[in-house]
């Protein structure tokens, strides 16, 4: 399926009507025609915890950026370890 298949602006009432009017999922679910997967997914990224869910996200993907680049310094530095100690082991 498609992502564009309702609008923005469709998710965000649907939002709205849970959140605010105090509908169950369930029930704006079955009137609108959707499932409710897809209304906990746009509560998820629409709703009023989005902006916590998003700083989350950001900073779960910083930190695996963060360990991709540890790792890559941590094995550089053991192949210049090694080769320091073959360099200084060398006669001249």
């Amino acid at each position: 399926m498609s992502n564009n298949r309702y609008s923005e602006e469709f998710r965000v009432e649907a939002i709205r009507r849970v959140v605010e009017r105090g509908h169950s999922v369930a029930e704006v679910a079955s009137r609108l025609g959707i499932t409710t997967y897809s209304l906990y997914a746009w509560k998820k990224k629409y709703g009023p915890d989005s902006a916590e869910h998003q700083a989350k996200a950001a900073e779960q993907a910083e930190i695996r950026q963060l360990k991709k680049e540890l790792k890559r310094v941590t094995e550089e530095r053991d192949i210049l370890k090694k080769a320091a100690a073959y360099f200084a082991n060398q006669p001249e």
